[in-house]
């Protein structure tokens, strides 16, 4: 059965959208594209240090272009893992419907925050409580998650292989060409 187009990972951070998207390129032959990655190139410089010269305006321009270039190509067959952030970018929400299947990755704010607490280069978790940055942060970015996603996945309790083989099927579902 066919695809979609591409398969775009939206989701907070630590919701497993690197990790099932590697998995999904080995099990569908796509290619994976990060548009951290994306942003690093485009930069020159790591996320942290974007940040630090340019806020995180600056780092949600760099993700819009990188979203508008994806597009602009005419890619095909890739597996988007986004930023967790990219969806405040109200602009951002129709270049990731025009990009493929949006599949946003949830998981409990416990989950994430044991997922998350593990990495240090979370430029938007330094702050005196990241416990309460990641409660704040996920309490104003679920509703957009949600209105931006085609389809969404509770990674909390599931393998990656569980929750790429929900995506695959559901892609598959929605779209039987």
């Amino acid at each position: 059965m066919a695809l979609p187009v591409n398969l775009v990972l939206i989701g907070f951070m630590g919701s497993g959208k690197s990790s099932v998207g590697r998995l999904l390129t080995t099990k569908l032959g796509f290619q994976l594209v990060d548009t951290d990655a994306m942003v690093v190139e485009d930069a020159g410089m790591q996320i942290t240090d974007i940040f630090a010269w340019q806020g995180e305006e600056g780092f949600r321009q760099y993700e819009s272009k990188a979203l508008a270039s994806l597009i602009e190509l005419g890619s095909h067959g890739l597996v988007v893992a986004t930023g967790g952030g990219i969806i405040t970018r109200e602009s951002n929400l129709p270049l990731l419907r025009k990009l493929g299947f949006v599949v946003s990755l949830t998981a409990s704010e416990d989950v994430i925050f044991e997922r998350v607490s593990r990495n240090r280069a979370r430029p938007l978790l330094h702050t005196p409580n990241p416990r309460a940055t990641v409660s704040q942060l996920l309490a104003r970015r679920s509703p957009l998650y949600a209105a931006a996603a085609d389809f969404t996945v509770d990674t909390s309790t599931k393998s990656h292989a569980q929750v790429a083989d929900e995506i695959i099927a559901e892609a598959r579902r929605r779209h039987p060409r």
